[in-house]
């Protein structure tokens, strides 16, 4: 594991971009997060004061926000509005101050060319992509993002991967936009059409049975994936052990890991994922 530089910081909402009646941006004014931040790692975030809720909600960090500079000033959260912590963080205003806390858990693991990156999202599963992407632009790897939604108007921030250089391969379950249906459809295309010994890495972040179909084409294929797990947390810092997750043990047997801190990031491979479907 890396070892950790967890800030605590009073964040500044600098800015609250809606993007739909379910889907928000919101930017945190978090330097020292930011300055530490890897791709794929987390927040914790106190979304409003008071004991409503008691406890802060788990949120990937979307985008670094850089000053003119290039220096780490605050980071952004893909949010999507579900429960009351969600609803609270779509309601936040300019100038309110949250408490948050990271950045939390295991990054993405990096590849270098001549590897390509497939990044498969569903959903809000986008959110820790952004910070990949960038991260492996810089080092001139290829980039591909199987990305699927409901409708085409749920394909947030399709165009900003698309202007930094990310070949796009969309899916909506109506049809208005790519493939008609599930994002895993053009992926087991792909899969099928690249060669066996082509060097691709495979992350994916998404529902759970999303994730776990992409784990079964990218085995089908003879390929593992890095997957991004989505669990309620209660502290993420191991403490409250409430994100267990089974994990494949000695003889495939499962034994559980806290995702907060063994994860969010696991290869696919190491996942007992009937566990985590019943246990999720």
């Amino acid at each position: 594991m890396l070892p950790r530089m967890i800030v605590d910081e009073q964040a500044e909402v600098l800015g609250n971009r809606t993007l739909s009646a379910e889907y928000n941006v919101v930017t945190l004014g978090a330097a020292s997060i930011a300055a530490a931040a890897r791709p794929g790692q987390f927040v914790m975030i106190k979304t409003k004061p008071g004991l409503e809720p008691l406890l802060r909600r788990p949120f990937s960090i979307f985008e670094i926000v850089r000053a003119a500079d290039g220096t780490p000033v605050g980071i952004s959260i893909l949010n999507k509005r579900i429960g009351t912590g969600t609803g609270q963080l779509f309601e936040a205003r300019v100038g309110d101050r949250l408490a948050c806390l990271g950045p939390l858990g295991q990054p993405w693991p990096l590849v270098e060319p001549p590897t390509t990156a497939w990044m498969v999202a569903g959903g809000v599963g986008l959110a820790p992509f952004a910070t990949l992407t960038e991260t492996l632009a810089a080092r001139g790897v290829s980039l591909r993002l199987f990305y699927g939604a409901r409708r085409g108007e749920d394909l947030y921030y399709a165009d900003w991967f698309a202007e930094r250089g990310v070949d796009l391969v969309l899916a909506t379950e109506d049809g208005s936009r790519g493939t008609h249906g599930r994002i895993t459809l053009p992926l087991e295309t792909a899969l099928r059409e690249t060669p066996a010994d082509a060097p691709i890495a495979i992350y994916c972040c998404g529902p759970t049975p999303m994730m776990q179909a992409v784990a079964q084409r990218a085995a089908d294929a003879g390929r593992d994936a890095w997957v991004s797990l989505e669990q309620v947390m209660g502290c993420g810092m191991g403490g409250c052990y409430s994100c267990v997750v089974p994990v494949k043990g000695d003889g495939g047997s499962p034994h559980f890991v806290r995702s907060c801190t063994a994860g969010p990031v696991f290869a696919a491979s190491t996942l007992h994922w009937e566990g985590l479907a019943h246990h999720g």
